[in-house]
C-alpha cells in the first residue's frame, strides 16, 4: 500500500458487512450519491439498510474495507442468474472508497473479494454498471481486466411508468 498524508499507514482489513456497520455503509453510500452528482436521489436510510442486508431473507449482502477500526470503503450486491451458462453471477450495485483512502488497493481489494466469492461458489461473472463520465473508475477497471459491455442498453422502469405497468 502506497503512504498518502491523510491514510494511515496500517494494512487494510476487508470483511463482511455486519450490523454495526450499518450507518457508517449508509454515510458512505450518501458520499457516493454526491460524488455521483445525484445527492437528492439517495434516501437510503440505516433502517432500510439493516432490513436489506440482516433481515429474516436477506436478498443483499456486503462487504466494508476498514482501516484503523473505521469502515472507510464498501460494496453492496446481489445474486443474478445467467440463463445462458446456467449459474448465478453477482452483480455489484455500488463500490465507494472515501477519497482520501483511493489509490491505496482498497477497490481491487474489495472486488478481488467478490471476484474470489464468484470463484468459491462456482459463479460465472461479477458484473456491475459504472457511469460514462466517471473516468477514473473506467480506466481502473479496464486495468483489472473487466470490458464493457457496450453492445447492451440498460432500461429501468420507475416511479410513475413501475406503477403503470404494474397496474396494466
Amino acid at each position: 500500500m502506497q503512504e498518502h498524508a491523510d491514510a494511515p499507514t496500517t494494512d487494510p482489513r476487508i470483511r463482511e458487512t455486519t450490523p454495526a456497520d450499518v450507518a457508517d455503509v449508509v454515510r458512505l453510500v450518501h458520499e457516493l450519491a454526491e460524488y455521483e452528482k445525484a445527492p437528492q436521489e439517495c434516501r437510503l436510510t440505516t433502517e432500510q439498510l439493516e432490513a436489506a442486508l440482516f433481515g429474516p431473507r436477506p436478498a443483499l449482502f456486503g462487504h466494508v474495507a476498514e482501516v484503523d477500526g473505521g469502515v472507510v470503503g464498501f460494496t453492496l450486491w446481489f445474486l443474478n442468474f445467467s440463463t445462458w451458462r446456467g449459474t448465478h453471477g453477482i452483480y455489484l450495485e455500488d463500490l465507494y472508497v472515501e477519497p482520501a483512502y483511493r489509490r491505496h488497493g482498497l477497490g481491487r481489494a474489495l472486488l478481488s473479494t467478490l471476484a474470489a466469492e464468484c470463484v468459491r461458489r462456482g459463479y460465472s461473472r461479477l458484473e456491475w454498471w459504472v457511469l460514462d463520465w466517471n473516468r477514473p473508475a473506467i480506466e481502473f477497471y479496464e486495468s483489472i481486466g473487466a470490458a464493457a459491455m457496450d453492445e447492451w442498453t440498460v432500461y429501468r422502469l420507475a416511479e410513475g411508468a413501475l406503477e403503470r405497468m404494474a397496474h396494466g
